[in-house]
């Protein structure tokens, strides 16, 4: 109760449920960032390429999208 009371008893689970601590990779945020995005780009262009093999595919038979 004192606990609940120093929140001014207001009972959001966020306020007492504590954030785990992520490890610090060591891995510098600038650097991490352009490697995460220079995935995502690649990952971005492989799945526009399965959009377009769908696409053939189900024209092929006859379902235009």
């Amino acid at each position: 109760m004192e606990e609940i009371g120093k929140q001014d008893y207001i009972l959001t689970p966020g306020r007492y449920v504590e954030i785990e601590q992520e490890e610090d990779d060591g891995e510098p945020f600038e650097e991490k960032m352009q490697r995460l995005t220079s995935e995502l780009s690649g990952l971005f262009a492989q799945s526009h390429e399965l959009e377009d093999e769908i696409r053939r595919k189900l024209g092929a038979i006859g379902y235009e999208l």
